[in-house]
């Protein structure tokens, strides 16, 4: 069993691998933007401070992923991860579910790629439509939190998925 918590700049190629893990290992798969925007669409004719939304849409993913794991499935978190507390609950949840923790950050250093990702993809109402600037990226990019007492999985996103799932998918079950 585990819990792979997915990290990487919006546009960096989550969804993309955290799918393809669900599909190959049957995985559940919480994806953050799916939560918030649903949030937002059902409540689009009283507006919500974005802050508040995204603390309640991660409330919700939490709640999913806790009853899941709790369920005896696999899951995977497609969340950028941007705050140590998203560390601590997924090593929690893993503990008290005694998974396999693991964590896989999707590396693009490429700002005229991600802003071409950004704005070529179908887009849900909670996802950014572009980065205006470089320096905002290459900050987002360094501040990102991740586990310093686990191994880490960085995969170079601007190869092929075929490239590299097989490696993804063998980390999780190592």
């Amino acid at each position: 069993m585990f819990f792979v918590q997915m990290s990487g700049f919006p546009g960096s190629g989550k969804s993309t691998i955290s799918r393809e893990i669900g599909k190959r290992t049957g995985a559940i798969v919480v994806d953050h933007d799916i939560v918030k925007s649903a949030l937002l669409n059902s409540i689009e004719d009283n507006p919500i401070d974005m802050k508040i939304a995204g603390k309640i849409s991660y409330s919700i993913d939490w709640s999913l992923i806790d009853f899941h794991l709790s369920q005896g499935q696999n899951v995977v978190f497609d969340s950028p991860c941007l705050y140590q507390e998203m560390i601590v609950r997924g090593r929690d949840l893993s503990e008290k579910y005694n998974v396999k923790y693991k964590y896989v950050e999707c590396y693009l250093n490429d700002f005229q790629e991600i802003n071409y990702r950004l704005k070529n993809r179908e887009r849900m109402i909670s996802q950014i439509k572009e980065i205006n600037s470089e320096e905002a990226f290459k900050y987002t990019i360094e501040n990102s939190k991740k586990p310093n007492d686990i191994q880490c999985l960085l995969i170079d996103t601007s190869r092929p998925l075929e490239s590299y799932i097989d490696e993804v998918i063998n980390y999780i079950n190592v």
